[in-house]
Parts: C-alpha cells; sequence; structure tokens
C-alpha cells in the first residue's frame, strides 16, 4: 500500500489549525483571500453531483479534502486556498485555490485507486474468502451485539487503531461505543437476497459487488445525526458524521493501519494490508 500523505502531529487531533493566535494564525492566514472568500461561499452553497447524486455544499468532503492537500486550516481560509492551488498544480490542474467539481473528480479517482477493490470489480467480483477461516470480533467490538466477521489480518489491524484511537481521542476514550463495526463480512448469498429485498443494487448505497463480501471491508459507528441510523446515506447524516472528531481522526491515521475510506460513506473502510484474488 502507498500511504496517504500524512500531517505533523499537530493536524492529526484538531479539525483545523486554530486561525486566532501565534504561528498558526500566520500560516492560515497566508494565501489569496478572494479565492478563500470563494470557497467559504461554496463550502454550504454549491450545487453539484460528485458521486452522481446531486447535493449542495462540499463540507462533507471537507475532512478528506483537507488530508489530501496536508493542510490543517479551515477551508474558508486564505491558508486552506494556497494549500489547495499547489495541490492542483502537481496534479496538472489549473491551480486556483478553488474547489471545483474537476478538481473534485480528480481527488475522487485518487481515493478510489486507493482502494484495490474498486480496481478488480472493473474486471471481476472478488472471490470471498473461506469463511471456515475468518476471524470473530469480540462482544465488545461489536455495534449492537452482531455477529461481525473479518478476515483475521483486517480484525487485527482494526484493534491496534481502536487501541489508538483511545488513547489519542478523548471521544473514543469515553465513549466505548465509537468505532464497534455494525457490517463486517457479508456472503455473496446474503448481500444478493437483500439487493432482491430492496430492489435497488446498482447505485451508490447498495452494489451488487459489495466490498463487504472480501471480509477487508467493515462499517463503523461513529454516531448518528438525529433520527438517523449510522449508516443513513442522507446528506444530513453523512454531514454530521463527517463533522465528528473521530471520524477525522480517522481520516488522518487509519491509513497507518492500512485502511482506506469509501468517500461517500464516512463508516466505510477497507483494509489493504493483503492482495485481493
Amino acid at each position: 500500500m502507498r500511504p496517504v500523505r500524512g500531517l505533523v502531529v499537530a493536524l492529526l487531533f484538531s479539525p483545523w489549525l486554530s486561525t486566532s493566535a501565534g504561528a498558526s494564525a500566520v500560516f492560515c492566514d497566508d494565501g489569496p483571500r478572494g479565492e478563500a472568500a470563494t470557497n467559504a461561499q461554496a463550502l454550504q452553497t454549491l450545487h453539484w453531483a460528485p458521486l452522481g447524486r446531486f447535493e449542495t455544499g462540499w463540507e462533507t468532503y471537507e475532512p478528506l479534502i483537507a488530508q489530501e492537500i496536508a493542510t490543517g486550516c479551515s477551508p474558508a481560509s486564505p491558508g486552506f486556498a494556497a494549500a489547495l492551488g499547489s495541490w492542483q498544480a502537481k496534479h496538472n490542474r489549473p491551480a486556483t485555490g478553488i474547489m471545483d467539481p474537476a478538481t473534485f473528480t480528480v481527488m475522487k479517482e485518487l481515493w478510489q485507486s486507493r482502494r484495490p477493490f474498486v480496481a478488480l470489480s472493473h474486471t471481476t467480483c472478488p472471490a470471498p474468502p473461506d469463511e471456515s477461516k475468518l476471524a470473530t470480533a469480540r462482544a465488545d467490538e461489536s455495534y449492537d451485539g452482531k455477529h461481525i466477521q473479518l478476515v483475521a489480518g483486517a480484525l487485527a489491524a482494526y484493534r491496534k487503531m481502536v487501541a489508538a484511537a483511545r488513547t489519542q481521542l478523548l471521544a473514543a476514550a469515553t465513549n466505548p461505543q465509537l468505532l464497534t463495526i455494525f457490517s463486517g463480512y457479508r456472503s455473496p448469498a446474503y448481500d444478493a437476497a437483500r439487493c432482491a429485498l430492496q430492489h435497488n443494487c446498482q447505485g451508490l448505497v447498495r452494489a451488487t459487488c459489495s466490498a463487504h463480501r472480501t471480509g477487508l471491508a467493515m462499517d463503523v459507528y461513529l454516531g448518528a445525526a438525529a433520527g438517523f441510523g449510522p449508516d443513513s446515506s442522507a446528506d444530513a447524516n453523512r454531514l454530521y458524521l463527517s463533522r465528528q472528531p473521530i471520524y477525522r481522526w480517522l481520516v488522518y491515521n487509519a491509513w497507518r493501519f492500512g485502511f482506506v475510506n469509501y468517500v461517500f460513506e464516512p463508516w466505510h473502510w477497507e483494509w489493504v494490508g493483503e492482495p485481493l484474488h
């Protein structure tokens, strides 16, 4: 796996660098102000369809974007615009410093390329693992008492990641329900039955060939907006989850344990520590 670029320790535990004091204020205040104003407005008003479904604003994707361009500055700051412009130039895009749909498309392709499941599923649906060799999560690792199984290496990596989160992040330390798994391995037969029941398995939310069939994908509990389930794909719930400290921690740290995120679902993470077949 090619590690996603990391940031200094100060960025790992804070959504953004403070823009109110000291060197952080100088750093995040250094950049194009007009572009920063454009980003600030578009953050919650941009009308677009980044993943084929119409949405308003790009705030839901801000943590992934900030990590990708290696900044801890607020998305409305000149420092963010400067970092974005540098990233755009490195990826042969006009260095406008403005977050636009074309720039997001390049980022999305990069994020998807870091998911081996995506590359393989373009030609074939990966075979499921030998179910007799799957590892079973403990009761305290399972959300709401669900029976959760993963490939042994993925479960071991998950345990290391959770231990680190609970050491480094207060929210994870004080709420043991956070990061529990509510979906792990799902057999092709199970997914096929669910597809038949729901009559919707070709969109963003459900797929006939699901990453969960590999035993390397897991959905983890990050909370939920009022009135929604933890895996609701409603824009309001996804936005709520993207603002949570635990999700931001994952965005900046999960790669160290071999996990990558599916951009549309804050709760969905895939372990890339072993090859798919």
